[in-house]
C-alpha cells in the first residue's frame, strides 16, 4: 500500500442550507485499500459522500484528491480530476443497456473504451452475458455491480461508494462486498459508506464512526471490533 493518500478531507462542513449536517470532518483514503464510514442513522454519512463527491456544496474544508484541491468542484469536472462516484439510488441509466451505461461512464476517454469494457467484463462476469439488456431488468445486486463498473471506466483513483447493498438478501450482499474487494485490489482507493458496520468491518483496512455529524472514532477494524465500548455504542451484535 502506498504510503500517499489518494484522498484527503480536511475539517470538511457541508448541509442543505440550515445547520450543518456535517461539521469538522477530517479523513484519508490510501490506494489499494477499503475506507469504510460507518455511524448509526442520521450521522452524515450520505452528506460526507455528497460534499466529497461535489453534490453538495461544502460551506468549509478542504477536499484533495491525488494532491490537487477539488473542494466544491461539479461532479463532471471530479471525474477528470480521478473521483467517481456511485451513489445510493439512481446510480445507472435504466432504459440504457448495460454496455450503453459502460459507455456513458467512459465518455472522457480519449480512447481505449472497448478495451476498458472487456477489463470490467473480467472483473464483473455477470455483466458479459447482460450486455445488450436495459438495466432495468437486472437485480438489485446487478445494478451496484453495473453502477461500480461504470464508475470505474474513467479509471479513476477514489471510488466512493454509498450504500452498495442496502435492502439486499445476505448471499447478494456477499457477492458486492467480493466485487469491492477485488476493485480493491486494482490499487483503486475504495470508500463505502454502509449501514451494515460489522460485516463492512470484515472488509475495510481502515474505518471512521461518525456520530451527529462528527468523527467520533476511527482505526484499524480490529481494533475497533475489539473494543467493547466502541461495539456497545457504535456497531452492536448484529452479523
Amino acid at each position: 500500500m502506498s504510503d500517499e493518500p489518494y484522498l484527503v478531507i480536511n475539517d470538511l462542513t457541508a448541509g442543505y442550507g440550515g445547520p450543518p449536517i456535517i461539521e469538522g470532518i477530517s479523513l484519508e483514503a490510501r490506494p489499494g485499500a477499503i475506507t469504510a464510514i460507518v455511524g448509526p442513522n442520521g450521522a452524515g454519512k450520505s452528506t460526507l459522500m455528497k460534499a466529497i463527491a461535489g453534490v453538495v456544496r461544502p460551506s468549509s474544508g478542504e477536499v484533495k484528491v491525488c494532491g490537487q484541491v477539488t473542494t466544491g468542484l461539479s461532479a463532471d469536472k471530479l471525474v477528470r480530476h480521478g473521483m467517481a462516484y456511485v451513489p445510493q439510488v439512481a446510480n445507472v441509466f435504466p432504459s440504457l443497456t448495460v454496455v450503453e451505461n459502460l459507455e456513458m461512464g467512459g465518455y472522457n476517454r480519449k480512447s481505449g473504451v472497448r478495451e476498458r469494457i472487456e477489463e470490467l467484463y473480467e472483473l464483473f462476469p455477470d455483466l458479459r452475458p447482460a450486455a445488450r439488456r436495459p438495466a432495468r431488468t437486472l437485480s438489485g445486486g446487478q445494478r451496484n455491480m453495473l453502477a461500480m463498473a461504470r464508475g470505474l471506466m474513467s479509471d479513476p483513483k477514489v471510488l466512493l461508494v454509498d450504500e452498495p447493498t442496502a435492502g439486499m438478501a445476505p448471499k447478494f450482499e456477499a457477492a458486492v462486498w467480493q466485487h469491492i474487494v477485488q476493485v480493491r485490489q486494482t490499487g483503486v482507493a475504495v470508500v463505502v459508506v454502509e449501514q451494515n458496520t460489522r460485516r463492512t468491518l470484515t472488509h475495510a483496512d481502515w474505518a471512521y464512526v461518525l456520530v451527529l455529524g462528527r468523527n467520533r472514532l476511527s482505526g484499524s477494524p480490529a481494533q475497533l471490533l475489539n473494543d467493547e465500548e466502541v461495539v456497545a455504542l457504535y456497531i452492536g451484535g448484529g452479523a
